[in-house]
């Protein structure tokens, strides 16, 4: 989603998961009176369309596609416009104008991806309406930007900045593609975990819930973006510890507590963090065969007796890496990855805590490039948004 490369992919998405089961405890609805859109995601798709068409509030500052503009964008969705395909639909290149958003010819304008979600997916309508009820109301730097929506007809369609490099899953573990260096990987860290604060740090304590490699998006300069929010939720308020809810996420990335019992806390996505930073030092996936315990064994099984040996933690590391990175640097992202990875989630750093220690780690002589925009949005890292409490009422 929002990726914009040169060749078709196939993207990761919750369709292709992974961890999901019916259970739903007496407290899996929030309660509150307020209206939002994605308060009806427990009923039918027509309650939900209806309460999303008279509650436009919240989406202001999206621009609302007919179905024509984006068909005229994508060149009618052609083939070679497709960038990739996932369980949710397809995602095609488009042009728009900068000023208008109106499309615009091929190679003129603003590049942008188009999600075009297949007709059939009930339950990817139901993430479609997720994505435009967050990312219409939320703005950060390190959350991929969302520009508008189509619903028309059995029509639904999403549209984002195009992110150039495409997924950190396709830098980092494609064949071919050039070496992440370790300066590169710790500022994608950081950027990560910019996000997870800012959505944490919110009145509604947002829970991303699926972070995983495919989700974290690169633009030109490797910044790191969050993108589909079709899992992220409300957290728990009051004097409420948890969410209950059935259990859907990635396999090797989801909390084992979660995965147990379908109790859903802003530690979930800590753990997830866990497991991407993991990633990042050891080049391997969070599972797959070419892991060195097979596909019996996800990363995490594998690292974790090296991560609390300090004698043996730098056989983890990216050996494509030659050396080339800080050992006091690897050795302290091995030990944070460790505390994000506790099985008791109530052992878990926060993600500002995970921030604070990542920023010592990314020093400027570790780190390639730094926009514009980070540095102004170093000292507290949250981006102002519509509403100065943001609630949501979701599944």
């Amino acid at each position: 989603m929002g990726i914009c490369i040169g060749k078709p992919v196939k993207l990761a998405h919750v369709s292709s998961i992974l961890l999901s089961d019916s259970r739903t405890g007496p407290g899996s609805e929030r309660k509150g009176s307020s209206r939002s859109c994605s308060q009806t995601l427990h009923g039918s798709l027509g309650n939900i369309l209806h309460s999303f068409k008279s509650d436009l509030s919240a989406t202001s500052s999206l621009k609302s596609f007919t179905f024509n503009d984006l068909k005229n964008a994508t060149r009618n969705f052609r083939a070679d416009s497709l960038l990739g395909e996932g369980g949710f639909g397809y995602v095609f290149k488009g042009w728009i104008d900068e000023n208008t958003l109106a499309p615009c010819k091929p190679g003129t304008g603003m590049v942008v991806a188009v999600k075009k979600l297949k007709q059939e997916s009930f339950q990817g309508h139901r993430e479609w309406l997720a994505e435009v009820n967050y990312l219409g109301q939320l703005h950060h730097g390190n959350l991929v930007r969302l520009i508008g929506y189509c619903v028309e007809s059995d029509n639904r369609l999403l549209v984002y900045e195009c992110m150039t490099k495409g997924s950190l899953e396709n830098h980092l573990f494609r064949k071919g593609d050039q070496l992440m260096t370790w300066g590169k990987r710790m500022h994608i860290a950081v950027d990560v975990a910019r996000g997870l604060s800012f959505l944490h740090g919110l009145d509604a304590n947002v829970i991303y819930r699926d972070l995983k490699a495919s989700n974290i998006l690169l633009d030109s300069e490797f910044n790191a973006k969050l993108s589909d929010f079709g899992l992220a939720r409300d957290g728990p308020d009051g004097d409420r510890t948890h969410v209950s809810t059935r259990v859907i996420g990635t396999m090797g990335y989801a909390a084992p507590e979660y995965v147990a019992t379908g109790h859903l806390t802003l530690k979930n996505d800590v753990y997830s963090f866990g497991v991407v930073l993991l990633e990042l030092l050891s080049g391997r996936r969070a599972t797959g065969e070419e892991n060195p315990g097979g596909a019996e064994e996800t990363l995490v099984e594998w690292a974790k007796p090296f991560l609390s040996d300090s004698r043996r933690v730098l056989r983890i590391m990216d050996t494509r890496l030659g050396g080339q990175y800080s050992k006091k640097g690897a050795q302290a992202a091995a030990s944070l990855a460790l505390r994000c990875l506790n099985v008791d989630p109530k052992l878990r750093p926060t993600m500002d805590e995970v921030l604070a220690t990542l920023k010592l780690l990314a020093a400027p002589k570790d780190i390639s490039r730094t926009s514009p925009s980070q540095a102004n949005n170093a000292p507290n890292d949250k981006i102002s948004h519509p509403h100065k409490r943001y609630v949501t009422h979701s599944r």
